[in-house]
């Protein structure tokens, strides 16, 4: 750890931000930069990820401004996202204390591949902006694929984001600057808020490093925001596509650790 705190903590605000700003653009990600400097600074695993779980809430407020602004949500995708999702984060959060998770990090490393390498193949994946009639298979299907998510959010917190941007344009043929939006605001204020008051529960949390941790996140949660509307959804697969490739190495790095 470093002795001088107040650098530490202006080393982490910029981490912060910079991680929060990639999150917003791409639906998910933050954990690729933000834990790891967190673990870089001498905290153990169960303190680092309760302290960027809190501070990853801030995300979706952050986020939330921009596209609250454009009025373009849909309460029908917001209701999916919570009622299907939150039971799969309690689960798993639940699950989280009584099973290894080597096996499941090692998964989900690999299906975060997946997921890179399916956007590149798709050349038109979430460059629609018809609005597709749910119907009950649709319904079906998409709250079954969010309770899974939201169990693996819950159980692995780390990397989810990114299957709820993807599942959102599959299932309901949604544009990736829409699928994000839903993302950043209701997985990470919602599912995230929910995971952080588990492993704040527990007493985990770093409480000195959080409000430098939540400036960072609402700072680049709302620029990010900003920035992926202006420069659309063409943008936002690229950046989508890195980060998940970067994502799913990073999951498998930890699991062979």
């Amino acid at each position: 750890m470093l002795n001088n705190d107040f650098v530490s903590k202006v080393f982490l605000g910029f981490v912060s931000l910079f991680s929060n700003f990639i999150s917003a653009l791409s639906g998910g990600g933050a954990g690729l930069i933000q834990l790891p400097a967190l673990l870089f600074f001498g905290l153990p695993f169960s303190k680092a990820l309760a302290t960027h779980k809190v501070a990853s809430v801030a995300l979706g407020f952050g986020a939330s401004v921009p596209h609250f602004r454009k009025n373009s949500l849909q309460i029908k995708y917001v209701f999916l996202i919570l009622i299907s999702g939150i039971p799969g984060v309690l689960l798993g959060a639940y699950t989280s204390s009584i099973l290894p998770n080597k096996f499941s990090t090692t998964l989900l490393g690999v299906l975060t591949l997946f997921l890179s390498f399916y956007s590149i193949k798709q050349k038109k994946l979430g460059s629609s902006y018809q609005k597709i009639p749910i119907n009950n298979l649709r319904i079906i299907i998409g709250s079954f694929g969010l309770f899974i998510i939201g169990f693996l959010n819950g159980y692995l917190s780390s990397g989810t984001g990114l299957f709820v941007t993807i599942w959102m344009i599959t299932i309901f043929d949604l544009s990736f600057s829409m699928a994000v939006a839903y993302t950043l605001i209701f997985v990470g204020i919602f599912w995230n808020g929910i995971g952080a008051l588990a492993l704040g529960l527990s007493g985990n949390i770093m409480w000195s490093y959080i409000p430098v941790l939540l400036l960072g996140s609402l700072l680049g949660g709302y620029f990010g925001a900003y920035f992926s509307i202006i420069k659309g959804s063409k943008f936002i697969k690229v950046v989508f596509e890195l980060v998940s490739f970067c994502v799913g190495i990073s999951l498998l790095i930890k699991a062979f650790l």
